[in-house]
């Protein structure tokens, strides 16, 4: 299959930024610090107006782990179809049951509904009971991308398993590789795994320009400062591109 270079933005700004540092795909998602979740449609709409990329969907609803309720299952059906009516060029999903299994029938019924678009299988993979189970059925369901670090905390972590994945899975699906990447570890992994395909958030914690900083007043999850934001490095996707373009030239 072809490289990708794909960069995880939850802002217009993030986007436009990846882009110009020569992002191939964008993953767009809400809550990056909560490790995402399901984008507002103006924001998608924005995106698309001011970027020239294929856009990928996160549909997350919710932080936390990825068994879902009925009400939820609900929510991630309607956000399939209007994501795809939007012009999504594919959607980031992932169910498990219980047991650390796919749920093979709730997945399938979000990959009819996204009806011809492409399908990542994000990193509910790497906390699935069994990869190489997972990597079969998302086969069998017509999965075209698995999102993983090789059930690891960070992919570096995961370069063993990493390596068996690209192997057993022939490029059907693709494996794209994240949680950690940046170019140094691109030059790393490449070789080691075989990998053509890495993901990245590429992101830099920006000051908030508040002057006057009201203390002990958070508004999220604690520990977190309400006075920094992240926002995609435009030098770092840069690196990451000219890293794994010339692995991929070589």
């Amino acid at each position: 299959m072809a490289q990708v270079l794909e960069v995880c933005v939850d802002s217009v700004e993030s986007a436009q930024l990846a882009a110009r540092g020569g992002a191939m795909r964008l993953e767009l998602c809400a809550d990056l610090i909560i490790g995402g979740t399901s984008p507002d449609e103006d924001l998608f709409r924005m995106v698309r107006e001011r970027v020239d990329l294929p856009i990928r969907v996160l549909l997350r609803p919710r932080f936390g782990d990825f068994l879902y309720s009925d009400e939820e299952y609900e929510l991630l059906q309607r956000q399939v179809r209007r994501f795809r009516a939007l012009g999504a060029d594919g959607v980031v999903i992932g169910i498990l049951r219980p047991d650390g299994t796919l749920d093979e029938a709730r997945m399938a019924k979000l990959i009819e509904l996204a009806d011809g678009i492409d399908v990542t299988l994000h990193r509910a993979f790497d906390v699935c009971r069994d990869p190489f189970e997972a990597l079969e059925t998302a086969r069998k369901l017509g999965v075209d991308t698995i999102l993983t670090s090789g059930q690891q905390a960070s992919c570096v972590d995961g370069t063993a398993l990493l390596r068996e994945l690209v192997t057993a899975a022939k490029g059907r699906p693709q494996i794209l590789i994240g949680a950690g990447v940046n170019a140094q570890v691109i030059r790393m992994l490449q070789p080691q795994t075989g990998a053509d395909a890495f993901h990245l958030s590429a992101k830099r914690t920006l000051d908030s320009g508040m002057v006057f900083r009201r203390a002990g007043v958070p508004m999220g999850l604690p520990g977190i400062s309400e006075f920094t934001r992240w926002q995609c490095d435009e030098n770092a996707v840069r690196k990451a591109r000219e890293a794994l373009d010339a692995l991929c030239r070589g």
